[in-house]
């Protein structure tokens, strides 16, 4: 059904302004909200006039006026949509009779390049939606619509602890694995079983800044640790251990450091494992993306090393399967720890997805989990070389850069200071958007840019580097911050 639900507007039958122009102002202010979405189906004009209590001409006219400007499209024998492409700004002169509201449209982006999110476009949802039907024909089908295990599914837990056991070198059972809704989740539940007000945790900087803020609502304190290209420099943690008491944790991406890419060094992370049984705080491993790996073979987790006594060890597979799709799981041999996680999620998540959990159970028994894997892996080198290519062609001026052995995206090092106000100005204006340096940055000593390529077409990374690179000789700054073209 197209049109489930009412319209909801309101008009002032007191104002001096035509009714026809409040309807279709209402309309296109919604639209710009985003409270009616690209290709959201509008109520019939009949069916609009009756809910308003309007003459069906009025309702015609605002309609009218809103094809004219571009807001909604006409289909023929379907009805009025949405459009998918929304108008420009409107001058003063053209948007004089409009609402305040429409005076801050902004065009629509053109190129996004996100910080490493996979392409929803090979999304393996024939095989998932199949899966979702084969599971509402089994006969005991009802028992999935109780209550279920605040661990995950016993069956799900178990396919999962089979992958970290033979693929990433781990020794646990389902007792020491959770599932959540996805990394985020994961990790805020961890966050508040193990960290309170005045413990310390170390992270890495620069680093991944959404976590920072789930510890932070612990009433913990962040220890930042830098970041080199062989990953986080251990030794700086030596004299912050020597000197607190409260040292619980240290947060860390070590199989490829977000935002940098770069990879912890096997001499660090023997002197990290060792500082960690030397002083008890706990490892806790991010490991958001470790089955897109394109040359060597991917380093084992520093939570299957037998040695490291006090580990958390976090994953997805919402990359891997779809972004929308949330399945998280966390794993830990604290068996104290495991049950409060437990207990927590049960009061925040009380039956969790019982059905996408065999959904995706099913995908990995039947083999389509691992092919697609294998040809998003194919898919995914092909777009880090193209990127490696148009950086070398187009931006080795301005930034330096290592081509990634994984993963979805690649960090840029600057070599140059930079005007960043004007640098994004003016990727506002070309309609572009890149990550912005406050996403893993703490202050304003901003270094490098991480872009991810996997959403994007060749197209798009092709123009998308080549008008990055014109704007970052134009952000360009001296010694003083003054700029370059100021200089000259």
């Amino acid at each position: 059904m197209l049109r489930p639900w009412n319209l909801t507007m309101e008009i002032d039958r007191s104002s001096t302004k035509a009714i026809y122009l409040q309807l279709a102002d209402s309309i296109a202010a919604d639209i710009q909200s985003g409270r009616l979405a690209p290709g959201t189906a509008l109520p019939s004009s009949r069916a609009l006039a009756t809910q308003l209590k309007l003459n069906r001409n009025t309702v015609v006219e605002a309609i009218q006026q809103l094809l004219s400007e571009g807001w909604v499209l006409s289909q023929e024998r379907r009805g009025i949509f949405v459009a998918e492409q929304l108008p420009p700004l409107l001058s003063k002169a053209e948007g004089s009779t409009r609402s305040k509201s429409l005076s801050t449209l902004q065009t629509p982006l053109r190129i996004i390049f996100d910080d490493g999110n996979p392409d929803s476009k090979i999304v393996p949802i024939d095989q998932l939606g199949r899966a979702y039907r084969q599971i509402f024909k089994r006969s005991a089908r009802w028992k999935m619509m109780g209550y279920a295990d605040p661990k995950g599914h016993i069956d799900f837990r178990q396919a999962i602890v089979d992958m970290l056991n033979q693929e990433r070198n781990m020794n646990i059972t389902p007792a020491n694995l959770c599932i959540s809704r996805g990394s985020q989740m994961a990790m805020y539940l961890v966050a508040q079983c193990l960290l309170k007000k005045d413990d310390y945790i170390f992270v890495e900087s620069p680093g991944y800044h959404s976590a920072w803020k789930i510890f932070e609502h612990t009433g913990a304190t962040l220890i930042q640790v830098p970041v080199d290209e062989h990953g986080i420099i251990v030794d700086d943690m030596i004299p912050h251990l020597k000197e607190c008491k409260n040292i619980k944790a240290v947060y860390l991406t070590p199989h490829r450091q977000y935002p940098t890419t770069a990879t912890l060094s096997q001499a660090r992370r023997s002197e990290l494992i060792q500082l960690s049984n030397q002083y008890g705080f706990t490892v806790i491993e991010d490991d958001y993306d470790y089955e897109f790996h394109f040359e060597d073979t991917p380093c084992y987790p520093l939570a299957s090393t037998g040695e490291l006594q006090h580990s958390i060890y976090i994953g997805t597979l919402s990359k891997v399967v779809a972004p929308a799709l949330r399945i998280g799981y966390l794993v830990s041999k604290d068996e104290q720890l495991l049950h409060a996680i437990a207990q927590l999620r049960y009061m925040i998540d009380i039956q969790g997805d019982n059905i996408m959990e065999q959904a995706v159970l099913e995908l990995i028994q039947d083999g389509t989990l691992r092919r697609h894997i294998r040809k998003a892996t194919n898919y995914y080198r092909g777009k880090r070389d193209f990127m490696i290519k148009q950086l070398d062609l187009h931006l080795s001026e301005h930034v330096d850069y290592h081509c990634p052995q994984g993963g979805l995206a690649v960090w840029l090092a600057c070599k140059h200071q930079v005007d960043w106000t004007l640098l994004f100005n003016k990727l506002k204006e070309k309609s572009i958007h890149i990550p912005h340096p406050d996403n893993y940055h703490k202050d304003d000593s901003y270094g490098g840019l991480r872009l991810g390529y996997g959403a994007l077409s060749e197209e798009q990374i092709e123009e998308g580097i080549r008008i990055l690179a014109d704007l970052l000789q134009q952000a360009r700054t001296g010694p003083k911050g003054v700029s370059a073209q100021q200089n000259s």
